[in-house]
């Protein structure tokens, strides 16, 4: 099921951006699918939209060929 963007909750822009730097270190800085350590993001494993959390157990870095493979 898909919520309503309003119903989502998001952390604040500081707050999420010390949790992405957290998941990025935990991750060494490199793609879980691919090993490259360029273009790097931080990927939902469940989306947002269907009711993922901003939380590490469901955060995962991926570069960004690899995390556009993922939202195909």
């Amino acid at each position: 099921m898909i919520r309503p963007k309003a119903a989502r909750q998001r952390l604040d822009p500081l707050s999420y951006e010390g949790l992405r730097q957290q998941i990025l270190r935990r991750d060494g800085w490199r793609c879980q699918s691919c090993g490259t350590m360029s273009n790097l993001e931080v990927h939902h494993k469940k989306f947002r939209s269907h009711s993922g959390a901003d939380s590490e157990e469901n955060l995962i870095t991926l570069c960004s060929a690899c995390h556009g493979k993922v939202h195909g």
